[in-house]
């Protein structure tokens, strides 16, 4: 029996497979106008917690914090979207620096974002006010292996327009719910 390849990681974050990038830029290209249906089913624990069940795996946990009367166990929802935000824009920029050549040696995302929460979901003051984000900002930290700056802000600005999440706090979306 052999014994199990260890791998070490020299400073780069882990490689994604380039020959399934291509495949998936190839599908893409074959057949631009598909539609992939993404599907979350969220069950009410308690309180303000929330299991999000997604594909086969273990539940999404989405909480409110005490100050939201929550039992701080998990992000809330506007938490969890930033979360989603960082993440899309991350898996963005790694799958095109690798489309590229690069080797990624750092990339950190922070994000924050402002909003009003006196409507306390509608049971509070419900005046006219815009509800959810009205600005969210996202730093960038991405160190690639001889790439300039400019050339990575190109990059940061070029994912941020074929990012999902971002479009989707960027435009409105249609939002149907039904009993």
């Amino acid at each position: 029996m052999n014994a199990p390849t260890n791998i070490v990681l020299t400073g780069c974050l882990a490689p994604i497979d380039k020959g399934g990038l291509e495949k998936l830029i190839e599908s893409g290209k074959a057949n631009p106008k598909v539609i992939k249906t993404l599907k979350c089913k969220t069950v009410a624990e308690g309180r303000f917690r929330h299991l999000n069940y997604v594909r086969n795996l273990e539940p999404y946990i989405v909480d409110e914090p005490p100050g939201l009367l929550g039992d701080d166990t998990a992000p809330n929802p506007s938490e969890a979207s930033l979360a989603a935000l960082g993440s899309c824009l991350a898996v963005g920029l790694h799958a095109n620096a690798v489309h590229r050549g690069w080797t990624v040696r750092k990339l950190e995302l922070e994000l924050e974002g402002d909003l009003n929460i006196t409507a306390v979901w509608g049971t509070g003051d419900t005046s006219d006010k815009p509800v959810g984000f009205t600005d969210v900002r996202v730093k960038v930290d991405m160190v690639c292996d001889g790439i300039e700056q400019s050339e990575i802000d190109a990059l940061i600005a070029h994912v941020k327009k074929w990012s999902p999440v971002a479009n989707t706090f960027t435009r409105p979306v249609n939002l149907e719910i039904t009993l």
